[in-house]
């Protein structure tokens, strides 16, 4: 049996689709524009995301706190629960191009968080936000890092599968999302907190 024509097509088809992969990730991404920054603050709870080295991978209960300044700036509080104890970095987020409607965010944090001196700045992009501002997508342009957030500690299933596939649309590898446990109802800042910041050092040695 003659299978050289079968291994031409099969060669053909995954070269077609490694072109495809290639072209999604040199797709422009689409940002939400005329984001209402008033609306978009206070507390988002993250129902999944890319694993970071900036975050222990047994973190639980994770969630970001915006404040809007009388500068423009945000405040960002980004907590997570490791260990039963809370961690928590504060930083600040600023718009890219100031002068620009789309949804392209700076954010500045200084680690380690017991000695914040080393500055570290990533790229914040809102993907897609609901008319009611209760779920967003948010990603940045290397695709390397992808939150899903939700206003609530669990986001509907139906929800959830629609932002997974805007995120296939903009390129990026949903297999490598991982959904965050969130507690219901969700801690408060009370209790005991991780003042010495091992929560960051065991996500440096990927703990």
């Amino acid at each position: 049996m003659d299978v050289r024509p079968i291994s031409y097509f099969l060669l053909v088809k995954l070269y077609l689709l490694a072109l495809k992969a290639l072209s999604m990730a040199n797709k422009e991404m689409e940002v939400v524009k005329g984001l209402d920054l008033q609306r978009y603050m206070g507390r988002w709870y993250e129902i999944a995301s890319f694993p970071s080295r900036n975050q222990p991978k047994d973190g639980v209960n994770t969630r970001a706190t915006y404040t809007l300044k009388s500068d423009g700036t945000v405040n960002v509080l980004n907590e997570t629960w490791s260990g039963g104890k809370r961690g928590y970095i504060e930083g600040t987020a600023y718009k890219a191009q100031p002068s620009s409607d789309e949804a392209k965010f700076k954010v500045k944090f200084y680690v380690p968080p017991f000695l914040p001196i080393i500055p570290i700045v990533g790229d914040y992009w809102v993907l897609f936000i609901d008319d009611e501002y209760q779920y967003a997508l948010i990603g940045q342009p290397s695709r390397n890092y992808l939150w899903i957030l939700s206003r609530t500690p669990h986001l509907d299933d139906a929800l959830y599968n629609q932002l997974l596939q805007r995120a296939i649309d903009e390129g990026y590898d949903v297999s490598k999302l991982r959904k965050t446990p969130q507690n219901d109802p969700p801690p408060e800042e009370e209790g005991p907190q991780d003042s010495k910041g091992i929560w960051w050092i065991k996500s440096i040695f990927g703990k």
